[in-house]
């Protein structure tokens, strides 16, 4: 069994260049990160996108489908922003039996007090043990991804 790691930006990516948040989406740090934690179980990483969720489309979402139906793997991570991942997630269900996990952060990979190594690795377990669907893997907890929203008031996920 393979993973496959669709990376489409949002915020676990971003570059932040100076005190006024000025950012852009950089090299994705999705393989280092799974190789840091010394991950045994073979992955393969494919950037798709380097977009902020909040600046994808309709075709976007079509090429992120259509990746994980061209895919040879049957378990798929998908890093993405947190804004839309609910978003993705409802475009993505009921589309095929694969077990698809989103996975975001709210602060940058890069940030020392970063939420993605974390994330990521729940997503990445997830990934092996869930059964076909789709799934969001944020704030140590998996989510049904059509039930569940983003509370900007908390900053966190919570259950639909």
């Amino acid at each position: 069994m393979s993973v496959l790691i669709l990376t489409t930006g949002g915020t676990i990516d971003k570059l932040y260049f100076d005190a006024l948040s000025e950012y852009q989406i950089g090299d994705s740090v999705v393989e280092r990160l799974l190789k840091t934690a010394r991950v045994a179980m073979p992955f393969r990483v494919r950037e798709l996108l380097r977009k902020d969720s909040l600046e994808l489309t309709d075709g976007d979402r079509a090429l992120i489908l259509t990746a994980i139906l061209e895919a040879e793997e049957a378990r798929i991570v998908i890093t993405h922003g947190t804004d839309t991942m609910t978003d993705t997630a409802r475009v993505l269900a009921g589309k095929t039996n694969k077990t698809i996990v989103l996975v975001g952060a709210l602060a940058p990979a890069r940030f020392a007090d970063s939420d993605a190594t974390f994330n990521l690795g729940m997503a990445f377990a997830t990934a092996q043990v869930a059964g076909p669907g789709v799934w969001i893997a944020m704030n140590g907890t998996i989510f049904d991804g059509t039930k569940v929203r983003k509370d900007r008031s908390i900053n966190s996920f919570v259950a639909a």
